[in-house]
């Protein structure tokens, strides 16, 4: 952004501030799913993956984390408190792919008028991030255009497949990656749960290795899949620091190396991984530094989880004590996102005061 001296001589200033990581509940939302026979299946699968310990935990921390979810005035002041200026928010990250059509369209539509409203109460601080039906191909081709185009949404967040058989690379999607690609739109890939089922019953395993784990795979098959390649203009974001992959992208480039199965892209793995976004949220300033190695400095951001307890409430703080240079501090402070999420131009910047 940029302001101008008095004498009429422009004088650059520092992004703002931008956390891309932050959720909201939309009470119309689950009021529209209750009662679903999809919804009562996927809390059957949750509540196994999870173990009842875990179950029991996070029915009473969700309880206890509604008015944060909720909120306008205590977003806010978490964000003030954070020394955070805008906030990217998202729905919940519970995917309805069990949905048939008619009550997928409806699912998305009430969320993103919902995120969409919400961010309205909070003009220039509060930036929408919606949804859309993946497991139904063409009509996330409709609601993604809607939603940017219509509600002003700034991308939307997709969980780590399209639903059961269906990766992020299925050839039924292409047209969807074509348009996020047109649109320039973010697309914000959050994990929910993990395929490994009931092996991660106990001790929170559904989230600490769960989350990782599925978002590395997701990463895994766009990278080998070539689809960075075929649209070079792709905005894919993906949450808590994306995963393992980055820690052990060498692996990856070593199998690209030397198996002809694996050898399916032009550029290696790694440097495709570096073609994503991810955000700051790996906890300690010596992974947040490997971090920052591996992705580069232009594709990290920052990102805080708001306001649930695998999240942080400190992200500046935590990066500041990172230690890196100025130039990649700023950068992963607020630089990366604006790029990420168009606001880079002086009309999004307006667009956003």
């Amino acid at each position: 952004m940029s302001a101008h001296h008095p004498r009429g001589v422009p004088v650059t200033t520092p992004p703002p501030t931008i956390d891309v990581h932050a959720h909201v509940a939309l009470p119309q939302v689950d009021a529209l799913l209750d009662g679903s026979a999809g919804l009562a299946e996927q809390r059957r699968a949750d509540a196994a993956t999870l173990g009842q310990a875990s179950l029991q935990y996070n029915i009473g921390q969700l309880a206890q984390l509604m008015p944060r979810l909720v909120g306008l005035d205590l977003r806010l002041a978490a964000m003030d408190a954070a020394r955070v200026d805008l906030q990217v928010v998202s729905p919940m990250p519970a995917p309805a792919h069990w949905a048939d059509r008619e009550l997928a369209d409806r699912f998305v539509t009430t969320t993103n008028e919902g995120v969409r409203a919400y961010c309205d109460k909070a003009p220039g601080r509060l930036l929408p991030i919606g949804t859309v039906s993946l497991h139904e191909p063409d009509l996330a081709v409709e609601q993604l255009r809607t939603g940017v185009r219509d509600l002003g949404l700034r991308g939307v967040q997709i969980s780590t497949s399209a639903g059961p058989g269906r990766e992020l690379d299925h050839p039924s999607l292409a047209e969807f990656w074509a348009a996020a690609e047109e649109l320039g739109a973010a697309v914000l890939i959050h994990p929910w749960g993990c395929t490994l089922g009931e092996r991660l019953d106990a001790y929170y395993l559904f989230n600490t290795v769960g989350n990782p784990t599925e978002t590395a795979l997701a990463l895994s098959r766009i990278v080998f899949s070539g689809l960075l390649e075929r649209h070079p203009g792709l905005r894919i974001w993906s949450a808590h620091g994306g995963g393992y992959l980055g820690s052990y992208a060498v692996r990856a480039d070593h199998a690209w190396r030397v198996r002809g199965d694996a050898r399916t892209t032009e550029a290696p793995p790694s440097e495709l991984l570096r073609r994503t976004y991810v955000d700051s949220l790996v906890y300690d300033p010596e992974q947040l530094r490997h971090l920052v190695a591996v992705m580069g400095p232009t594709q990290v951001t920052l990102g805080s989880d708001h306001p649930f307890d695998m999240g942080v409430e400190d992200p500046v703080d935590r990066l500041e004590a990172a230690g890196l240079d100025a130039a990649t501090t700023e950068a992963v402070r607020g630089g990366n996102a604006a790029r990420l999420l168009g606001l880079d131009t002086p009309a999004t910047q307006e667009a956003t005061r």
